[in-house]
């Protein structure tokens, strides 16, 4: 039996993980939104308004339409779905990108992370006869997300060219509004009371009710340490990042040291009437040496303790990762024997977002 759209869902920037908003852009065949990107190219260039000479490699294109409807499947309850962003909404995300310095962030196809696309240009349409989306042949509603993106990976520029991808979608962590509306925190004293009304009125049977208060407060705290291992694992990785970098500048350093320090011990050798020049060299050299060969020995040092603190933690998210993953499923199943919906997509989200640094 064909499947239809049964509801249509307003998605809110959940208030404690606006950091997560839209972690990146992704460039894709079929844009959620409809809307295809132009761009600029010397080769199939869509772009009537202008003779383009060399290729600039810029795209632009809307990443979120305010009121847009946009279909939806969900697996879970195997149902069709519509979801749309309001005015407010929408430039809230567009604030918050930047806010969180994602403008670097870019994926191909919402699978892998790609280098070599920057967002160079950010801006919501205030006038549909003014703004000047309207000069690549745009016809936007107001309040509509604008961007401009620079592409210096040369394998995403040339599937651009084939038309392989053809517009942007957006990567990032929203709620229903209905959920953030209702989305209130209840003690144990609240909620076995409202088991008791329930099972006084004959809804429920109080000795086929399965849920457990403490599961629900296992998945809350694991849930919020989970958020906290994403935060500890992604400063960590950035900072075993910036030491490699490092590491391999002075790996660089000491093997240009070693060079000159041949070159110098030749000079010294071969050419007798150039001694002092030579051993001035040669000195200069060593010196250069020692200080590469201190410099990455503290530095190796400090990538293997940084390491060792990374496996830890790694360590630890792997074990929250699998408890939280193994209490959700047994939550969502107590209440799915109860004909019960619990609101779970949230840990859901942080645990696949979990699962993805590990």
């Amino acid at each position: 039996m064909k499947r239809k759209a049964t509801k249509i869902v307003e998605l809110v920037i959940a208030d404690d993980s606006e950091e997560l908003t839209i972690d990146a852009i992704s460039l894709v065949t079929s844009p959620a939104i409809e809307q295809d990107f132009v761009f600029f190219g010397k080769e199939n260039n869509n772009l009537t308004f202008a003779k383009v000479d060399e290729e600039k490699r810029m795209l632009i294109s809307p990443a979120l339409i305010p009121n847009k409807q946009i279909f939806r499947y969900d697996p879970n309850t195997d149902s069709n779905y519509y979801v749309f962003f309001s005015k407010e909404t929408v430039r809230k995300s567009s604030e918050l990108y930047l806010e969180h310095n994602n403008h670097h962030k870019a994926t191909y196809q919402h699978e892998d992370r790609v280098s070599g696309v920057l967002t160079v240009e950010s801006w919501i349409i205030e006038d549909t006869k003014k703004d000047k989306s309207t000069l690549y042949g745009f016809s936007l509603p107001v309040g509509t997300w604008m961007v401009k993106l620079r592409i210096d990976n040369d394998e995403m520029w040339n599937k651009i060219k084939d038309g392989e991808l053809k517009g942007l979608s957006i990567e990032g962590y929203f709620i229903n509004k209905m959920e953030k509306m209702g989305k209130q925190q209840f003690s144990n004293e609240e909620i076995l009371q409202a088991l008791n009304e329930l099972v006084s009125e004959k809804k429920i049977d109080l000795a086929a009710t399965k849920i457990s208060l403490g599961l629900a407060d296992d998945i809350n705290k694991k849930t919020v340490n989970a958020k906290k291992l994403i935060t500890v694992i992604k400063e960590q990785t950035k900072k075993i990042k910036t030491l490699e970098k490092f590491l391999d500048k002075y790996s660089k350093e000491r093997e240009k040291a070693k060079d000159d320090s041949r070159k110098a011990a030749s000079k010294y050798f071969d050419l007798q009437d150039k001694f002092q020049k030579a051993e001035s060299i040669y000195d200069e050299a060593e010196k250069k040496l020692d200080r590469a060969m201190k410099r990455l020995v503290d530095e190796d040092k400090n990538l293997k303790k940084l390491s060792d603190s990374f496996e830890k933690e790694k360590s630890k998210a792997n074990k929250t990762a699998t408890s939280l993953k193994k209490d959700l499923d047994k939550f969502e199943k107590s209440a799915k024997e109860l004909g019960v919906k619990v609101p779970t997509a949230e840990p859901r989200k942080i645990l696949n977002q979990l699962i993805k640094l590990l």
